[in-house]
């Protein structure tokens, strides 16, 4: 899906507040920025064919072996790298990150001898986190399970540790330092997994799929873990809680900083446009999620001031639908 994700703000003029980007609201950028400000000789050069160098940092941190880490332009190159080098028939759970079912419509299936299950962990857009004992009873039902954990710093629920994973002879995960560290722009992710299978995905590689800067920047991040962002759990609750209260919308409970919400009756679309023009706000229309309709949106939580700000300006939006009705 090229177009149809979140923090399309391109698309508005003047948006102040973006609530349809999951990204936490509390990055700190300038630290990087002024280190990356003196690294300009690494544009006169190419990076590095494979960022075998980050791979290592990466290792060391999560106690592996260098060979079982691969990284990536962002969790996305990883999702099609994947569905690449395993054409298995998959399953996707709904709803879910549509990447999943893009990268494998693009590559198809050769191989239906063997099945691949891809799990969001946290989930995207629901926010919902599996418990390990259903992950564990996946991995005795599938030849390949993927999980993708990029909002793995977006909960305080358990998740699967890299280290136990990679040990098992049938587990990919995905990891996201874009939203580790806030830095969607960078396009940073990477893959763990079993050695044999890291040593096939890797046949598969794009060389200088990662700009210097983008190794440097990640380099730099993993020295650095008071720049990791921690999403304010409690504050996504509060405005959940202040979601429900208004007539005629419902909310999901979420282990995350992000929420799915739907109309009882009304349009997605409609109050995105309305908020984006009317207020400088933009929240994400999920209608374009396998599995949801024209009446979900998804909104992730920003700071109180702005929260509460969405909240009047969604109350507002409900009262002129009512009077436009009457």
């Amino acid at each position: 899906m090229i177009k149809g994700h979140g923090d399309d703000s391109y698309q508005y003029p003047h948006i102040e507040t973006d609530f349809s980007s999951n990204i936490c609201a509390n990055g700190n950028h300038q630290v990087l920025m002024a280190h990356l400000a003196t690294c300009p000789h690494l544009i006169d050069h190419y990076p590095e064919p494979e960022a075998w160098s980050l791979e290592r940092m990466i290792a060391e941190k999560h106690g592996l072996d260098p060979s079982q880490v691969i990284v990536t332009s962002g969790a996305t190159e990883a999702i099609y790298l994947i569905a690449q080098a395993f054409p298995f028939s998959a399953e996707i759970p709904k709803p879910t990150f549509s990447e999943y079912e893009d990268a494998c419509t693009m590559f198809p299936r050769t191989d239906t001898a063997h099945r691949m299950l891809w799990l969001c962990n946290p989930n995207n857009p629901t926010g919902d986190v599996y418990d390990q004992s259903v992950i564990d009873s996946m991995l005795a039902r599938y030849d390949l399970l993927v999980v993708d954990q990029s909002y793995e710093y977006y909960t305080d629920r358990f998740v699967m540790n890299p280290q136990w994973a990679a040990r098992m002879p049938n587990v990919i995960q995905i990891h996201s330092l874009t939203k580790t560290y806030c830095v969607p722009g960078l396009r940073l992710g990477y893959i763990t997994t079993h050695r044999s299978l890291a040593e096939h995905i890797r046949l598969y590689l794009r060389p200088w799929s990662v700009s210097a800067l983008s190794v440097e920047a990640g380099k730099f991040l993993l020295q650095h873990d008071d720049l990791r962002c921690t999403p304010n759990l409690n504050e996504a609750m509060r405005l959940r809680d202040m979601l429900e209260q208004i007539d005629g919308i419902l909310t999901q409970e979420t282990n995350t900083n992000f929420m799915l919400c739907q109309f009882e009756s009304g349009s997605a679309s409609h109050l995105k446009d309305y908020l984006a023009r009317k207020h400088q706000m933009l929240i994400r229309d999920a209608s374009n999620f396998r599995g949801l309709t024209a009446r979900h949106f998804r909104i992730a939580a920003q700071q109180p001031h702005e929260n509460d700000a969405l909240v009047e300006a969604i109350k507002a939006y409900m009262k002129e639908q009512t009077c436009t009705k009457q």
